[in-house]
């Protein structure tokens, strides 16, 4: 198979921030708040505690992780944010624009690690070298992908003509829509914004694309949209709706399609070494943001046949995983 991979070089930052230094110490028990769209079980929680424990972070012994679910709730992340806060953690991890943006207007002191889409283009940091505040984390480049994976699925579905886009209202912006929009009418195929602001509206929004006839759906970049992507795949499957996703996991959680990096590998690798390093007592404002280095592209032809969808060979061949 072939692997595409990206290297981002970063610079080192400065910049002076007014945190008390965290040391690692015998004795002390640290305490890491996380507000992500999905549930404490899922393997990104699990892989991100292996990782810790392999630095010396050990839960239930000296290291206690606080983590909060909010994607059938994205109205109550202020609410949520405010009772992690005032746990007065060594530092609280973010996904998603809305949760970093809620942190950041909680406090000014507890460092925060976020995953986001574009940390620069949201106003989160003010670049990816110097973040100049208390925040970092990783840019996990969605922004750029959304188009890619369009172009990705109407390769993988050959005579397409209709398609669909599941918007969250909350993390994708006008201009980038818009972007689509003409890289699809580029490639003779229309493209229709299904926009959803809470979670209960994403299923009506498929049934709704389905009926309108499109041919496949493109599920945008998004917590939300994340924390009920196995809702969101039952729902395509019943339709018949060929859809691709945005983390490489997704294809064998029962995706048509995937395209991205591994969410798994954000939090167990690059979260993870980022936040053992704040806890040993680093300032956000010196580790600079980073951004994914392998994107992978993963094929499910167990759920393409299960679909009716013959997928190119071509494709097949550009694969990193192909699901039989």
């Amino acid at each position: 198979m072939r692997r595409r991979e990206f290297i981002a070089l970063f610079a080192s930052s400065a910049v002076v921030w007014p945190l008390a230094a965290r040391a690692q110490g015998a004795g002390r028990t640290y305490r890491v708040g996380v507000m992500a769209a999905g549930p404490r079980s899922a393997a990104v929680a699990t892989r991100l505690v292996e990782t810790l424990r392999q630095s010396g972070f050990i839960e239930g012994q000296n290291f206690t992780l606080d983590w909060r679910g909010f994607a059938q709730q994205p109205d109550r992340i202020p609410q949520i944010m405010a009772e992690l806060v005032e746990a007065e953690p060594d530092a609280i991890v973010a996904s998603g624009d809305a949760a970093i943006h809620a942190v950041q207007k909680a406090t000014v002191t507890i460092p925060i690690l976020g995953v986001t889409e574009d940390m620069v283009g949201s106003g989160l940091v003010s670049s990816l070298s110097h973040p100049e505040s208390n925040t970092t984390g990783v840019s996990i480049l969605s922004s750029e992908l959304d188009i890619k994976r369009q172009e990705v699925l109407i390769d993988a579905v050959p005579g397409l003509r209709a398609m669909a886009a599941i918007v969250d209202t909350g993390a994708t912006q006008q201009p980038q829509l818009d972007a689509m929009q003409a890289a699809a009418r580029a490639r003779k195929v229309e493209l229709a914004l299904y926009r959803i602001t809470r979670a209960e509206e994403i299923l009506p929004a498929i049934d709704k694309a389905k009926a309108d006839g499109a041919g496949a759906i493109n599920v945008l970049a998004s917590p939300v949209l994340y924390g009920n992507r196995l809702d969101i795949m039952k729902r395509a499957a019943a339709l018949s709706l060929p859809a691709i996703y945005q983390f490489s996991e997704m294809a064998a959680e029962g995706g048509f399609v995937a395209y991205g990096p591994s969410i798994v590998a954000v939090f167990a690798d690059t979260i993870a070494r980022q936040l053992v390093k704040i806890l040993r007592g680093a300032r956000p404002a010196d580790l600079p943001v980073e951004q994914p280095t392998r994107f992978d592209l993963i094929v499910n032809l167990k759920i393409a046949r299960a679909l009716g969808v013959d997928v190119p060979q071509t494709l097949l061949a550009r694969a990193d995983e192909v699901i039989e």
